[in-house]
């Protein structure tokens, strides 16, 4: 009775070691110990002003949560900085009236990441994403408010699959 004991203890035990290397985020940081993300200014030819601080805030937010990181000003580790590069509305789809039906709202941010300890990884890269509304309502108010927040998080995550994930 007291080997039964034994051994199931023993491969309870191996069993969470070896799970603990894994992480359930996809997330592979390495040896990277901090993390800079640098503040992403808007220098699209049409400009959401709150877009800038949100897609900033939203990106460290996602690598602090996610990650192991410790966020700094500089001399990170790994090193995000970029610009978006493009926020524009356009009709998609038309009614019976010629009118539009549906309106779509695209950002496109250029993402440079650097790793220090990794040198291959590093790349620059657009990322872009859109949300698509009611031709009737005003991009305004939580219209906007919904619209950019599918686009950042889908942003965000493509930038963290990208970068640490390796998808």
């Amino acid at each position: 009775m007291n080997l039964k004991k034994i051994i199931l203890s023993l491969i309870f035990t191996v069993t969470l070691i070896s799970c603990g290397a894994y992480s359930f985020t996809g997330g592979n940081t390495g040896d990277a110990e901090t993390i800079q993300i640098d503040f992403f200014p808007n220098q699209a030819p049409l400009v959401e002003p709150v877009l800038t601080q949100r897609f900033t805030n939203d990106l460290q937010d996602l690598f602090t949560r996610q990650t192991n990181l410790t966020l700094t000003s500089a001399n990170g580790d790994l090193h995000f900085s970029g610009e978006i590069t493009g926020y524009r509305v356009t009709p998609m789809s038309g009614t019976s009236a010629q009118t539009a039906a549906q309106n779509r709202i695209t950002v496109t941010i250029n993402v440079r990441f650097a790793n220090k300890l990794e040198e291959r990884d590093d790349f620059e890269k657009s990322f872009s994403f859109y949300s698509d509304f009611d031709a009737n309502s005003q991009l305004t108010g939580s219209v906007l408010e919904n619209a950019l927040d599918e686009i950042v998080e889908r942003i965000t995550q493509d930038v963290f699959n990208a970068s640490v994930a390796k998808w």
